[in-house]
């Protein structure tokens, strides 16, 4: 049986361009993941089924984006003992805050680790993911300190653009 380390669930395919940043992340990473398109309200069978078997399939981690009521990575909490981390989908009601507060408000007991609304989120998701599995794996964890260092270069390099050319040019394209 294929060992997948994180299942990554969506409530609609509209949440896909959102978490495929977060798959991204993961692919650069090397670390193995499978994507559903599973609803807590529309397929909700399926979405426990898939999260019940998880373990047994090596999954160490569960991310789960939904949009609006966003009930899918409680629903999924509530079925496995397994870190799920819930990503709130940017709505065209409320902006992703009604996406948030669902999620952001579980019950004692049910625990999710809630990041930030939509594809800043998705890719939250993704390193806490890899933190959590850097736990019980070095590799991960020698892979995050080069990501880490490599965006800490990344913005010194435009800051000594900045103090080389100012801001005015800077913000004309002088990066």
């Amino acid at each position: 049986m294929l060992n997948i380390d994180v299942e990554i669930f969506m409530g609609s395919d509209s949440d896909l361009p959102s978490m495929a940043k977060c798959a991204e992340i993961l692919e650069k990473f090397d670390v193995s993941h499978r994507m559903y398109i599973l609803s807590a309200h529309r397929t909700t069978e399926a979405a426990l089924e898939k999260v019940s078997t998880a373990i047994q399939r090596g999954v160490k981690v569960i991310i789960a984006g939904a949009g609006k009521a966003a009930h899918l990575p409680g629903v999924l909490a509530s079925k496995t003992t397994l870190p799920v981390i819930g990503i709130p989908m940017k709505t065209s009601d409320l902006g992703g805050v009604d996406s948030l507060y669902s999620i952001v408000q579980m019950p004692t007991g049910i625990p999710v680790a809630t990041v930030a609304i939509g594809d800043t989120g998705a890719k939250n998701a993704a390193l806490l993911a890899l933190r959590i599995l850097s736990v019980a794996d070095e590799n991960i964890r020698d892979k995050m300190r080069v990501y880490q260092e490599e965006m800490k270069n990344d913005v010194l390099k435009k800051n000594d653009r900045l103090q080389e050319i100012g801001y005015r040019d800077y913000l004309k394209g002088g990066q």
